[in-house]
């Protein structure tokens, strides 16, 4: 596992929880659809760059 696929991972899962939390505060659904999007993105990059694939 290389240094960037484990930032993005961990970013994506950091992202993940500001989801969860945005959610149970009832904050508008735009904010949490944009940070969901952004969460699974770099969820997907770190995933993607992970040396398995190769």
């Amino acid at each position: 596992m290389s240094g960037l696929s484990t930032v993005l991972i961990v970013v994506g899962l950091f992202l993940a929880g500001g989801v969860y939390s945005f959610a149970k505060q009832k904050m508008p659904t735009s904010l949490i659809v944009l940070l969901s999007i952004g969460a699974g993105m770099c969820l997907v990059a770190g995933v993607l760059r992970l040396e398995v694939w190769n």
